[in-house]
């Protein structure tokens, strides 16, 4: 107790009032939680090879076990309507352990748990809560930080600790909070709450060409309401909407309120660039200020260096604590005297001065106090396996308020589904509303399904790069909407919805300076889906409206605004862009003359064809060619229209079928950054190899198979009949005996061919002999012995070969004979 004897020499009060009840403390002996026995361990815990840190107490703990007990008894005496505190549990070896060297300060490398955001995601999807039984107790165990990382599975104190030492590891200033908070938080029940992937509603905006669509149009009616019972209907809404969600639900009764022990994280303020200090429940990830009502209550905090007990008064929860654990008037210290974590970065800067400026000077040295020893618990490994595979069995559930959400593992499941978020019309979430799934690594780029069950619409978003290259679509029985990537098209087409009957285009940046197109047809006409190739009539087209941006190159009089295709009734209306300073532009409507057939002759264009309305009365009207003429870059500009549009129907349909054959046939990227995807790309790859091996075998023997080349004439049946086997049996024996007879007959062509040329140089020589030179006669008799020894070797070639040939002949018969596929059926 040197430590704690120190601290009392500077307040007398506290030293004479712990001298006058020191003995009767000394004598008594207190039933607590320090004197359960070891058994309660398991036994198959206690038997797994653990560090000898885990089994054994240093003499550094053993007297920090003592000062523990000293302090305990001390507390229940001045203060007997506490409740006892969380001091030295027993860990998994059965050993007890001073709270503070449980936590392990352990810096991970992965970016993803440099904050505390992402250590606390991380633990609350890695770990399985055991509540506590009963839950107003402590826990009589506290395992270490690396067996809670193996086993997955954490009490609320063991999940603290992991997420207190991971935030200490990355200079957090934090610290276990042992106390009291409502049942949801206890048990990690969040069917109260609002799901945070739920998304806000919002409005629906009016594209610029639909507001510019009815720019001409006639105003509607008034609505004759009254905007004051409008505005507050609209009040009243809000006021619904905003009302806080215990109001709106009523939490049951709970007969533990203020009794339920929970351990949490606090986060002090200085460090990190953290501004103010705040809780952290490790249960659900999930930040709170500390005035939250959900805490009702503050037993105890602690870090690696120390143990503070809280002084004051909790009767409304922890909404007006104190967090500054230097004052031993709000927190009584275990250890006085020793070191905080401010202290120490002082020391630390000090030291830096020190060294710069290399002037020691001489400070009294203060009395040695007791440290905290050095945590038994080994250092935290999370790997990066641990990481992408963040749930236990690959999976967890998590229910909210009207709302489930499911997540799981990459790569578990085979249409590459990582979340599903599905909201339900009652609390008992027994009617669905609609499903929101969320994917990874596909093939075909599917990012985000949400299906409105209510309404029938689903929508599918897709990330760039893929076929087609549509980003959203949203489709129902009757309509199909799309929006495209306009820069990987060539068309500029940026939306498109499409109906039974319609079909609207949206583009942007076109030279053209066309942003809208409208079609209304009439499908009903056609035979076929051939029909929109082989039609020439374009009978099902009846509508075509489009839509230009102006064009200032040109005078607003030729400048086209909109055009109409009325196929049906063999008009095309043009109304120009509007002039400054008018309010309403020039039109001009054609009658298309008609087509010459074999029977008729082509009708003639007359001026009639045309009715004009041009603003400006000076303006000279165009002649008759050339309205002639402009009719005709009209028709050709339908021509050409038609056909953009029926390959946009037609791509429409490749579009719904591919994505119809893209869902029966669900394909994943294998990814190799993730251990998932290169685990499952190993054992691809093993497999392959495995299947190239099996080939390669089989061809080999294949190679080997006599019978082979004549089962394949068959089809390679598994069994053979008796005629076939006869059939294979004589076509070997034949096949055979064809290629003895070619080799016989190849060395016989090889002896001739030698002899002839023998013949010729003798019959050269004869002509040749009394002119030849001694050079000459000397090549020529060395010639002659080479061949002489050639057509002796070949004649004895021949007469070997024939000698073999039966033999090899009988070989073969009894090879053949002695196969187990044609032995059952020769033997006869």
């Amino acid at each position: 107790m040197e430590a704690t004897v120190e601290s009392y020499k500077q307040e007398p009060n506290r030293e004479e009032e712990m001298k006058e009840v020191g003995g009767e403390i000394k004598a008594e002996k207190t039933q607590s939680v320090f004197s359960e026995p070891a058994t309660l361990m398991k036994q198959e815990k206690a038997d797994e090879p653990y560090p000898e840190s885990y089994r054994t107490n240093s003499p550094d703990e053993i007297r920090l076990l003592d000062i523990a007990h000293n302090f305990q008894r001390q507390l229940s005496h001045l203060y007997p309507e506490r409740r006892p505190l969380l001091l030295c549990p027993f860990n998994e070896c059965g050993v007890k352990k001073f709270v503070s060297t449980t936590l392990r300060p352990s810096p991970i490398n992965h970016p993803e748990l440099f904050t505390w955001e992402g250590c606390a995601r991380f633990l609350a999807d890695f770990l399985s809560l055991v509540p506590l039984d009963p839950p107003e107790d402590l826990p009589r165990m506290l395992s270490s930080s690396s067996t809670v990382l193996r086993t997955q599975t954490a009490t609320c104190f063991e999940f603290a600790s992991v997420l207190c030492s991971l935030l200490i590891g990355a200079h957090y200033d934090a610290y276990c909070v042992s106390g009291y908070a409502v049942r949801e938080m206890c048990l990690q029940d969040q069917s109260l709450q609002q799901c945070p992937l739920l998304d806000t509603p919002v409005k629906r905006e009016t594209p610029a060409e639909e507001l510019q669509e009815n720019k001409y149009a006639v105003k509607p009616k008034r609505e004759l309401r009254s905007r004051f019972l409008m505005q507050q209907e609209e009040k009243k809404q809000e006021e619904e909407v905003e009302l806080p969600q215990e109001q709106v639900e009523q939490r049951p009764a709970d007969p533990l309120r203020g009794l339920r022990r929970h351990c949490w994280v606090l986060v002090l303020s200085g460090r990190r660039d953290i501004q103010e200090n705040f809780f952290i429940d490790p249960l659900t990830g999930n930040r709170y200020p500390t005035n939250n009502d959900n805490f009702l209550g503050i037993d105890s905090v602690w870090n690696d260096l120390n143990y503070y007990t809280n002084m004051q008064d909790c009767r409304d929860g922890c909404a007006s604590m104190v967090y500054n654990l230097d004052d031993i008037n709000h927190w009584e210290p275990v250890l006085f005297g020793a070191r905080s974590k401010k202290q120490l970065i002082q020391e630390v800067e000090k030291r830096r001065e020190r060294k710069k400026t290399s002037v020691r000077e001489g400070q009294e040295e203060k009395p040695r106090v007791f440290e905290m020893p050095r945590s038994w618990v080994s250092c935290i490994t999370i790997s990066r396996k641990d990481l992408e595979n963040s749930f236990p069995e690959k999976k967890k559930v998590t229910l909210y308020r009207r709302a489930k959400l499911e997540r799981f593992a990459v790569y578990l499941r085979k249409d590459g589904l990582v979340r599903r978020l599905t909201t339900y019309k009652d609390l008992d979430r027994s009617e669905e509303v609609g499903v929101k799934e969320w994917y990874q690594h596909r093939k075909d780029y599917l990012e985000e399904r949400e299906v409105d069950k209510v309404n029938g619409v689903t929508t599918e978003r897709f990330r760039h790069g893929r076929r087609f290259h549509f980003l959203v679509h949203r489709y129902t029985d009757t309509e199909h909407y799309m929006e495209f990537n306009r820069a990987a098209r060539v068309d500029d087409l940026v939306r498109r919805v499409e109906t039974i009957r319609e079909m609207t285009e949206f583009f942007e940046g076109r030279r053209d300076f066309l942003y809208y197109r409208h079609v209304l047809m009439d499908r009903h006409t056609l035979s076929s889906e051939q029909d929109l190739v082989t039609d020439q009539d374009n009978q099902w087209i009846q509508k075509v409206v489009e839509r230009f941006h102006r064009n200032t190159s040109k005078p607003a009089t030729e400048d086209v605004a909109e055009r109409v295709f009325l196929l049906a009734q063999r008009q095309i209306e043009v109304r120009y862009h509007v002039e400054d300073n008018r309010v309403i532009p020039s039109k001009r409507c054609f009658i298309k003359p008609q087509e010459g057939t074999e029977t008729e002759k082509a009708e003639d264009f007359r001026a009639d064809m045309v009715s004009s309305f041009m603003m400006d009365p000076f303006l000279k009207p165009l002649s008759t060619l050339a309205l002639y003429e402009l009719l005709k870059a009209l028709i050709s500009e339908e021509e050409e229209t038609v056909l953009q549009i029926i390959r946009s129907v037609r791509e429409m349909k490749n579009i719904v079928a591919c994505r119809k054959q893209e869902e029966e046939s669900v394909e994943l990227h294998l990814s190799p950054w993730t251990t998932a995807g290169a685990a499952k790309a190993r054992s691809l790859r093993q497999e392959m190899e495995r299947l190239a091996a099996e080939e390669q075998r089989w061809l080999q023997q294949q190679e080997n198979d006599i019978l082979a080349p004549f089962l394949i004439k068959l089809n390679n049946p598994t069994t053979l009949t008796c005629s076939e086997a006869q059939q294979l049996h004589q076509e070997c024996l034949t096949d055979l005996q064809e290629r003895l007879v070619e080799q016989a007959n190849l060395i016989q062509e090889r002896y001739e061919k030698v002899t002839q040329e023998l013949q010729k140089k003798q019959q050269w020589y004869q002509k040749n002999q009394l002119t030849m030179t001694h050079e000459e006669e000397t090549e020529y008799q060395s010639y002659c012995s080479e061949k002489t020894l050639q057509i002796q070797v070949t004649k004895k070639r021949l007469e070997m070969h024939k000698e073999a040939a039966s033999q090899k002949y009988s070989s073969f018969d009894k090879t053949l004979r002695e196969d187990p596929r044609l032995a059952p059926h020769l033997k006869s």
